[in-house]
């Protein structure tokens, strides 16, 4: 059965993509930590992080540093945290997000409800981000 990531990455299900290439996505959640929270996932479903082909974590780690970039750009973070839980979704997910202290990297303090146009106007941000720091080919509209 179908993840709910794959269901956004095929377009089933809404997301605020950031970067997308032909193995890895990047979409807002919509229950950040803080403002620029997102999401690294690769297009294939793969369950366990520590069951990843090197090739692809390598991959996943790549995209998950440039988009870290600009959200600590877009959002004038001090420092951007990393983190892989996995038990939320049975689908890899990179959690990429400004981090001004450690009660950022515990998920159990994610907002609820944030308004979708704030999630819009995030989104905008980094992708403006990301063509600043030229991944213009890796922005989608």
């Amino acid at each position: 059965m179908a993840t709910v990531f794959t269901h956004i990455i095929n377009g089933d299900l809404p997301g605020r993509f950031v970067w997308k290439d032909g193995q890895a996505v990047a979409f807002l959640t919509i229950e950040p930590v803080t403002p620029g929270h997102v999401l690294v996932i690769p297009r294939k479903e793969i369950d366990h992080w520590e069951q990843i082909d090197t090739a692809t974590f390598t991959h996943l780690s790549d995209v998950a540093q440039k988009v870290g970039r600009a959200v600590k750009d877009a959002f004038g973070a001090p420092r951007m945290g990393m983190l892989i839980a996995g038990l939320e979704v049975p689908h890899v997910h990179l959690h990429v997000f400004p981090a001004v202290s450690m009660a950022a990297f515990d998920l159990t303090n994610a907002q609820k409800d944030v308004a979708p146009e704030v999630l819009d106007e995030h989104a905008a941000k980094i992708r403006q981000s990301l063509i600043d720091h030229g991944y213009r080919e890796n922005v989608p509209d």
